[in-house]
């Protein structure tokens, strides 16, 4: 079966044919919702499945995957009469990590924290079992430097921002990035698997993470988590400070700032807190 632009079958897919009337955005809709359903699937589907999750009509089914395929958003796979994502849809993935869309859209967030604050502020994502850092912003007054620069990598479960992110993922996945024996760097932080998962259901109830002295002696750090469309962690908001300047009974405040600019993140990123 071909589907071309405009045909007839295009029309029974949501009136794309002729003119621009709001024939066209069901249609668009519908298309990006079969890439939704994809992206999040852990494989192909059939065709009956992908109707209905989405409650589309099996024949209108087959008419807009037919034409999305042409343009290679999706692909069919006749050994197992099931659909995937295409090369296009990689493409344009691609593309969106090029544009280092995550840091755009977090680069000002950071810097009205440190206004408000007063603190370091920083993005980081989780890279397997580490705390990645992709932003840093930093109030005009000096600053000790820190270790935690952009593009260093430190091990998740000693960074507030790395215990954010794990205390919103499934149990196994925790204990699958941490095998072993946990590291330290200056004798602080969690020293088992069971003091871990501790501490995570304590931050995922509380809502936010802190570390003290676990990365550097004297600062402490409090992170929130930021959330992608599937309610999964995508980054995490983190400001540091140092530790002598911040009593322990500011820090739920300061946490709520922390907490609202995650949110903030997570509206950008068209999340949703799962």
């Amino acid at each position: 079966m071909t589907v071309k632009p405009g045909s007839g079958t295009r029309d029974a897919e949501g009136g794309a044919g002729g003119g621009t009337g709001g024939g066209q955005v069901p249609a668009a809709r519908r298309a990006l919702a079969v890439l939704r359903l994809l992206a999040e699937s852990a494989g192909p589907l059939p065709a009956s499945a992908i109707a209905g999750r989405l409650g589309l009509p099996r024949s209108s089914t087959y008419h807009l995957l037919t034409a999305m395929a042409e343009d290679g958003f999706v692909s069919y796979v006749p050994e197992d009469r099931r659909w995937g994502l295409g090369v296009a849809a990689f493409e344009i993935g691609s593309a969106y990590l090029r544009h280092g869309p995550l840091e755009r859209l977090a680069r000002p967030l950071l810097r009205r924290l440190v206004d408000r604050t007063g603190d370091i502020a920083q993005l980081g994502v989780l890279h397997g079992s580490e705390t990645l850092y992709l932003l840093k912003e930093q109030p005009a007054r000096r600053q000790a430097p820190l270790v935690t620069d952009v593009g260093v990598r430190l091990p998740a479960q000693l960074t507030a921002s790395g215990l954010s992110m794990l205390a919103h993922l499934p149990a196994a996945q925790v204990r699958a990035l941490f095998p072993g024996p946990l590291v330290d760097r200056t004798g602080r932080g969690p020293a088992s698997l069971r003091e871990l998962r501790r501490v995570l259901a304590e931050d995922a109830r509380r809502g936010w993470s802190a570390e003290d002295g676990h990365v550097t002696a004297g600062f402490a750090s409090i992170a929130a988590c930021s959330f992608d469309h599937t309610g999964h962690p995508a980054a995490a908001i983190t400001v540091t400070f140092r530790r002598e300047t911040r009593p322990d009974d500011t820090w739920p405040d300061l946490a709520t700032e922390v907490r609202r600019t995650a949110a903030d993140l997570t509206t950008r990123l068209g999340g949703r807190r799962p």
